[in-house]
C-alpha cells in the first residue's frame, strides 16, 4: 500500500444523519432496485469511496476481488477510516460509517471537498444489505478490523495486528434474501472501472477474478489512464475516421466547480455526449452538458463569422448542425451535486451551467486560434451537417405528408391488420415476397401486419438521411409505422407497439436483420428504448417420430430432443444429396428449415407468428457504447477494424447472430 497521504481524517470529520433500519425494508431507495443491476451497484459504492480517497490525493492504487462465495473485496491505499471513538455516537468512528445512514467525510464534516457514490450513503448501505462484511483498516502502524451481519455489528472494532501500510480492505457477501440473483457479471464490473479510470487519470484500478481456486486460472485486468478522459475519446472513436486529429482537452476550476471536457468530431453521423458529475454517469444530461452545447455552438459561429468561413448572409449554424458527429465527455466535480430525474441521473447545479459556459467559451477560441485547420476542418464538417440537414427535413417532410392520410396511402406491399388498437398491434418486417405470402396466408389479421422487403435494404450507415429516404423499402417502413423518423419521431402516432423483424437463419438473413437493426438503432432509437423492436426467431430443426413433431430453435435443442427420444446421444449424417439423415431403425426424420419460405402458412404461424408458441427476442441497447462501437465496425467505411474483428470472432462464432 502506498505512502502518500494529505489532509486530516479523524472522527471530527464524520458526521451522522440517521440509522441503517430503512435500507433493508426499502433498497431500491438506495441502489435503484434487487435486480443485478442493483447487486452490481453495492461494488459502485464501495469503489467509490476509494476513489473518493484518491481524488484527494490519498492513495492511487485500489483492487476489487472477486471470491469464491459471492463475495467481493475492495482493496484501496488510502488514509483508513477513523477508528477512534466518534464524538456523536460515542462508539468507534469505524462502527459509525459501517453501520450508520448518512455517516461519512461527505456531509460537511471536512473529510471530502467533492465525492461519488450516492451521495455519501455508500458503504452503510453495502453492509446493510450484505449477509456478511468485514472491514479491515491500516492506519497508523495498526491493523484494525471488525465484522457485520446484515449491518449489524458481532464485536466490537479490535486492533488484530502491526503493519506499515494504510488504506482500507472492504470485503462483503450480498444478502440472498434481498437479492434474488447473486451473479457478478465480469464484463460489467470492468466497464465501469475502465471508466472510472479514464474520469481520474493516473489513478490504478485493477480487478481480479478469483471464484476459481487455481491461482493459475486468475482473470486480471488493470487501467491507468495518464490522458483522462482525453484518452476516453479516444477510445470512443476508435476505428471512425476523425476530423480533428488533435483532440481537444481543457481542466480548469472556476467558481468552485473543476470542469473538465475533451472532444473530437468524426464523420459518423450520431454524436456522442457522455457526461458525469462527481464521477456519477448523468446519462439524462443536466446543467453541464447545456454549458457545453451552448459554449461549443457559439464558439464554432464566432470563428466561422470572424475568419469568413461563415459567410454575413448564410445563417448561423444549429447545435443539430455541430453535434453530427461529436464525441465529447464533460466532467464535473462540485461541492453539492443535485441530482433530478426520474432515475436521479440528472445534474441540476445552475452554477455547473455556468462554470462550464465560461472555461468552454475561453478554451475553445484559443484551441481554434491554436489550431486553425482543426477550426476548418470541423466548420467544414458542420457546413455539411448543416447542408444535408436541410436536404434531409425536405426529403423527411415529403415522407411523412405520404404517410400522413392513414389508410390512403400506405404502403402497397404492406398487408395491414385490422385493430387500430396500436398497444394490442404487430408488424412483420419480412424478407422476400415467398416469405411475405406464407406469412399473410398464416397471420391474425386482426392484430398481424406484414411487410414483406424486397432483398436488402440500404446500409443505412454510410447513407444520409436524405438518400437513405429515396429507398421505396425504407420509405414504405417509415410510412407503415406512421410515427415519422429520427429527432421528430413521435411515438403517440406509431401504429404499431410490436416490431418483428423476421428473416431467414442463415448469413443473407442475418445481414438483412443487421442492417433493419442499424437503421433502428441510429434513426428509430426510442422504438428500442421502449422495447418495441423484436427479432422473430423460427425453428432450424423438425424433429418427426410418428404423428409427433418436435420443433428445435438451434442445434443443442435438437440434440436434446433427439436424445429424449432414442434414450442417448444419436449421429447424424449429412451430405449435398440427402442433407440431414440418421439411420433407418431410429424411425425418426429430420429436417432443416433453410428459410421462411420453405414453411408452409400453418408451419409458419405454428412455429414462429402464434404468441401462444412462437419464441422472440426483444431488441435492447443495454450498453449504447458496446453496440455503437459494433454497429461502427461491422456497418462502417472503415474496412480494417472490421478485418481485424471477424479475424478475432470467427473461430468462436457457429451461428451468427447480431
Amino acid at each position: 500500500m502506498g505512502k502518500k497521504q494529505t489532509q486530516e481524517y479523524t472522527a471530527e470529520s464524520i458526521q451522522v444523519l440517521e440509522g441503517l433500519e430503512p435500507v433493508r425494508k426499502r433498497p431500491g431507495m438506495y441502489i435503484g432496485g434487487t435486480s443485478l443491476e442493483g447487486l452490481h451497484h453495492l461494488v459502485w459504492e464501495v469503489v467509490a469511496n476509494s476513489i473518493d480517497e484518491a481524488m484527494t490525493g490519498n492513495g492511487t492504487y485500489i483492487e476489487t476481488h472477486i471470491l469464491p462465495g459471492n463475495q467481493i473485496r475492495v482493496i484501496d491505499e488510502g488514509r483508513g477510516i477513523p477508528v477512534e471513538k466518534h464524538p456523536q455516537t460515542g462508539v468507534s468512528t469505524l462502527e459509525t460509517v459501517m453501520t450508520r445512514l448518512h455517516a461519512g467525510g461527505k456531509f460537511g464534516g471536512g473529510g471530502y471537498k467533492v465525492s461519488g457514490g450516492l451521495h455519501g450513503v455508500g458503504v452503510s448501505v453495502v453492509n446493510a444489505l450484505s449477509i456478511w462484511t468485514r472491514a479491515e483498516v491500516y492506519q497508523n502502524g495498526k491493523i484494525w478490523a471488525q465484522e457485520y451481519c446484515r449491518g449489524d455489528v458481532q464485536a466490537p472494532v479490535k486492533k488484530i495486528g502491526e503493519t506499515k501500510k494504510h488504506g482500507t480492505i472492504i470485503t462483503f457477501e450480498p444478502d440472498p434474501e434481498i437479492f434474488p440473483e447473486i451473479e457478478w457479471n465480469w464484463s460489467k464490473i470492468i466497464n465501469y472501472l475502465r471508466e472510472q479510470a479514464y474520469l481520474t487519470k493516473g489513478i490504478h484500478l485493477k480487478i481480479i477474478d478469483k471464484r476459481n481456486e487455481k491461482e493459475n486460472l486468475h482473470k486480471k485486468v488493470g487501467f491507468c489512464f495518464d490522458g483522462g478522459i482525453k484518452s476516453f475519446v479516444k477510445h470512443l472513436n476508435k476505428g471512425k475516421e476523425v476530423v480533428n486529429e488533435n483532440i481537444f482537452y481543457v481542466e480548469k476550476q472556476v467558481q468552485g466547480v473543476l470542469v473538465e471536457a475533451s472532444l473530437q468530431f468524426s464523420m459518423s453521423m450520431k454524436d456522442r455526449i457522455i457526461s458525469f458529475a462527481n464521477n456519477i454517469p448523468t446519462t439524462e444530461g443536466g446543467m453541464h452538458e447545456t454549458g457545453f452545447r451552448t459554449a461549443l455552438t457559439r464558439s464554432i459561429n464566432d470563428y466561422a463569422k470572424k475568419n469568413n468561413l461563415l459567410k454575413e448572409k448564410d445563417p448561423n449554424f444549429t447545435a443539430d448542425d455541430v453535434k453530427e458527429g461529436l464525441t465529447a465527455v464533460v466532467s464535473v466535480k462540485l461541492e453539492e451535486p443535485q441530482f433530478e430525474g426520474q432515475t436521479k441521473t440528472k445534474l441540476g447545479n445552475s452554477e455547473a451551467r455556468t462554470a462550464v459556459n465560461s472555461v468552454l467559451n475561453e478554451a475553445f477560441i484559443e484551441y481554434f486560434d491554436e489550431n486553425p485547420q482543426e477550426a476548418k476542418s470541423i466548420i467544414n464538417r458542420c457546413a455539411l451537417s448543416s447542408k444535408a440537414r436541410l436536404a434531409a427535413k425536405a426529403a423527411k417532410e415529403a415522407v411523412v405528408r405520404k404517410g400522413a392520410m392513414e389508410g390512403m396511402t400506405l404502403p402497397g406491399k404492406l398487408a395491414d391488420c385490422s385493430s387500430r388498437d396500436a398497444s394490442k398491434s404487430e408488424l412483420f418486417i419480412v424478407e422476400g415476397d415467398s416469405a411475405g405470402g406464407s406469412a399473410k396466408q398464416g397471420r391474425d389479421r386482426q392484430f398481424q401486419a406484414i411487410l414483406p422487403l424486397r432483398g436488402k435494404i440500404l446500409n443505412v450507415e454510410r447513407a444520409r438521411l436524405d438518400r437513405m429516404l429515396t429507398s421505396q423499402e425504407i420509405k414504405n417502413i417509415v410510412i407503415a409505422l406512421g410515427a415519422g423518423i429520427g429527432a421528430e419521431m413521435n411515438l403517440a402516432k406509431l401504429r404499431y407497439h410490436r416490431i418483428v423483424i423476421m428473416t431467414d437463419a442463415d448469413v443473407d438473413g442475418s445481414h438483412i436483420r443487421t442492417l433493419l437493426l442499424t437503421l433502428f438503432y441510429r434513426h428509430f432509437e426510442g422504438l428500442i428504448e421502449a422495447g418495441y423492436v423484436y427479432a422473430a426467431q423460427p425453428p432450424l430443426f423438425a424433429v418427426k417420430k410418428g404423428k409427433q413433431v418436435y420443433y428445435a430453435y438451434d442445434e443443442e435443442e435438437k440434440d436434446r430432443i433427439l436424445k429424449k427420444i432414442v434414450g442417448k446421444d444419436v449421429e447424424i449424417s449429412e451430405n449435398e444429396e440427402e442433407g440431414l439423415d440418421l439411420k433407418k431403425s431410429t424411425g425418426i426424420s429430420l429436417q432443416r428449415y433453410k428459410g421462411l419460405g420453405e414453411m408452409n402458412p400453418s408451419l409458419l404461424w405454428d412455429t414462429t407468428m402464434n404468441p401462444e408458441n412462437r419464441m422472440m427476442n426483444q431488441i435492447t441497447v443495454e450498453d449504447g457504447e458496446k453496440a455503437d462501437e459494433i454497429f461502427d465496425i461491422l456497418m462502417g467505411s472503415e474496412v480494417a477494424p472490421r478485418k481485424k474483428f471477424i479475424q478475432a470472432h470467427a473461430k468462436s462464432v457457429q451461428n451468427l447472430d447480431v
